[in-house]
């Protein structure tokens, strides 16, 4: 018989599948000692070198436990749903969400993302309740409602968690407060003698749930002062931002509130190569509080807000999955302050 490449598969097609019994047999324990290793159960005592055994025999069949078998054993599934979500968040929400599914790996749960651009709210719930998951934790681009977070637990979902400007009745949620935001560049700007202020207003799909209320936070900056605020659509990228710039001086703006640092340092590069000099010209301020805003000439001001952490968040989510009956709750995020730099 000839050897097999070194880029065979490693099992041939139509060779059985491995199962539970093989792994059994081959470390020398029982079914369901197989099981309490592979499934993490921590309420059954097993000794260490057992546990190596079984781990050993799996990966040497092959063998992965049965997701499906394994939810209807336990009468739950371990699957986290996150709907994925075409809003493009960012670096400080990008950090969150990858520091937030490694932490719920280490929970020993699984997490699925979902792709729901186009469906309504209470169809996108029936869509994720099909998937049986234990737990949804949504941005909130897709506004759940009390019918849709009810859909779900009627689905088995134990715990639906909301992270955004809002809070759904039946849902647990984590409310960052956006209007704050504005509100606090804003009050910077007017403090450092600045009296007509732009505010971006990113026309990126899906950023809407966070401009608008960052614009109505600044308006209610300007309140009972002589500034205004003049609303500034802008696209991330430089055509848009040059545009802009070639239009500031006309516009009679002496300082803006760029929605984010990355549309703030897009802009300012714009205003500079238009001559517009920053800050003696425009006061520039963004938010989240990037590294790359402290490396800019002149370094950018910024609003900066403390995001929950992930294992936090997965911790929040752990728990309650495993006291389904607690009342939902709603947590406030961290407040936001201004990070003053040489931009303002």
């Amino acid at each position: 018989m000839s050897k097999p490449s070194e880029h065979s598969p490693e099992r041939p097609a139509g060779r059985p599948v491995p199962t539970s019994a093989d792994v059994a047999r081959l470390a020398g324990v029982s079914r369901a000692t197989v099981s309490y290793v592979l499934n993490n159960t921590s309420s059954v005592r097993i000794s260490e070198p057992t546990r190596q055994r079984v781990r050993e025999a799996a990966e040497a069949l092959g063998y992965v436990p049965h997701a499906a078998a394994r939810s209807l054993r336990a009468g739950h599934s371990r699957m986290v749903l996150m709907p994925s979500s075409h809003v493009p968040v960012g670096p400080l929400y990008s950090e969150l969400f990858n520091e937030f599914q490694w932490a719920l790996r280490r929970l020993d749960y699984t997490v699925v993302q979902y792709g729901s651009v186009g469906l309504e709210a209470d169809e996108a719930a029936r869509a994720w309740a099909e998937l049986r998951p234990v737990a949804v934790v949504s941005l909130g681009e897709i506004q759940l409602t009390p019918q849709g977070v009810e859909i779900l637990k009627r689905s088995g979902a134990r715990a639906v968690i909301t992270l955004g400007t809002g809070s759904v009745e039946g849902a647990h949620a984590l409310v960052s407060d956006q209007t704050r935001v504005g509100e606090v560049a804003a009050a910077h700007l007017i403090e450092g003698g600045r009296r007509r202020i732009g505010v971006v207003v990113p026309e990126e799909p899906g950023l809407a749930m966070f401009s608008g209320p960052r614009l109505e936070g600044a308006r209610r900056a300007a309140e009972g002062t002589d500034a205004t605020v003049v609303p500034l659509t802008l696209r991330y990228d430089e055509e848009s931002a040059d545009a802009l710039a070639g239009r500031w001086r006309e516009l009679g703006l002496d300082a803006v509130f760029a929605y984010n640092d990355e549309y703030a340092m897009l802009l300012m590069r714009s205003l500079q190569d238009a001559g517009v000099a920053v800050p003696e010209d425009t006061a520039v301020i963004g938010a989240d509080d990037l590294l790359l805003g402290r490396l800019l000439r002149p370094r950018l001001s910024t609003v900066r807000f403390d995001m929950v952490l992930g294992r936090e968040l997965a911790e929040l989510v752990d728990r309650a999955v495993r006291e389904p009956e607690v009342p939902p709750r709603t947590r406030a995020m961290p407040d936001s302050r201004v990070i003053r730099r040489e931009s303002s």
